[in-house]
């Protein structure tokens, strides 16, 4: 299971291994490799494509053999937008879903009266 957290850090290193073969050989640019697009899922109609921003992991009980039986995990994420991800992408329809939703949200609140709070206005 921690190497699968691990892996959403990075790219494939198959594809490491391609870019740099086609860059030796002339054929591409020096370019980062994308890593795997990361989901953080709220709700059924909150999902959000992130970017781990941190992660750590602290072995805390292991087995006879050393194998850690026992861990935490801590993770930062930021929200990835269209500004990250650009509208055309997967990630960025993704994330224009859950802002579209937090817009109909945020429709249904009704803002507070000054007077309900014992203030006549604010100095």
């Amino acid at each position: 299971m921690l190497s699968a957290l691990e892996s959403m850090v990075y790219p494939k290193s198959s594809d490491l291994l391609s870019n740099n073969a086609l860059s030796s050989s002339g054929n591409l640019e020096i370019v980062p490799s994308e890593g795997p697009l990361i989901l953080f899922i709220w709700s059924k109609n909150r999902v959000v494509p992130v970017k781990l921003t941190t992660f750590s992991v602290t072995e805390e009980a292991f087995d006879t053999k050393l194998n850690p039986i026992l861990a935490k995990v801590s993770l930062g994420m930021q929200v990835l937008t269209v500004n990250d991800l650009g509208y055309d992408s997967k990630g960025g329809n993704l994330y224009m879903a859950y802002h579209q939703q937090k817009e109909q949200l945020a429709t249904k609140f009704k803002p507070g009266i000054l007077s309900t709070l014992g203030l006549i206005n604010i100095p």
